[in-house]
């Protein structure tokens, strides 16, 4: 299953839904696709589509996609991340009245540059590529989530079996 989800931004992203019911009606995505489209005008012609999903829904289709594609929210490719999966993130362009400044699209290259753990495409064929190759390039980066909040539980962890340990040897 391929997640898709746009946020909740005012502005349309016809752009990113326009692209993924072109390549399902191409034969190109075979597997289920199920769209959070906000705000965007657009009606899907191959695939659900709802404007908002509730958080616990958003989860569960986060949890079980195989793909999951995202606007360039941190919020929304941090949630995939956070459970060890790579987001293909399409960035939502001023050019394209998309978002009122190019933000997500600088923040999105920032952090693939310096995490290596998202793929970020512009462009059509940037997405359907992304797509089409997409356990070849997950293969070939981080899996990794480097969050302070795992690290302190990790070590934490090993603090208390080492007290744990000492313990049980008086």
């Amino acid at each position: 299953m391929i997640f898709v989800t746009v946020g909740t931004h005012e502005q349309p992203f016809d752009r990113l839904l326009k692209c993924i019911d072109k390549m399902i009606e191409d034969g190109i995505i075979t597997e289920i696709v199920i769209v959070q489209k906000g705000y965007t005008d657009y009606e899907m012609k191959n695939c659900k589509a709802e404007k908002l999903i509730p958080y616990d829904e958003m989860q569960k289709y986060i949890n079980e996609a195989r793909i999951i594609i995202t606007h360039g929210g941190p919020a929304s490719f941090i949630a995939p991340l956070s459970i060890g999966k790579i987001p293909i993130v399409v960035p939502r362009k001023k050019d394209y009245n998309e978002h009122v400044n190019n933000h997500q699209l600088e923040f999105a290259k920032e952090v693939e540059k310096r995490m290596g753990n998202i793929i970020v495409a512009e462009t059509d064929e940037e997405i359907m590529d992304a797509i089409m190759n997409y356990d070849k390039k997950k293969n070939n980066m981080r899996n990794i989530n480097d969050s302070n909040n795992t690290n302190f539980c990790n070590g934490l962890e090993i603090e208390i079996k080492k007290l744990y340990e000492k313990d049980n040897e008086k």
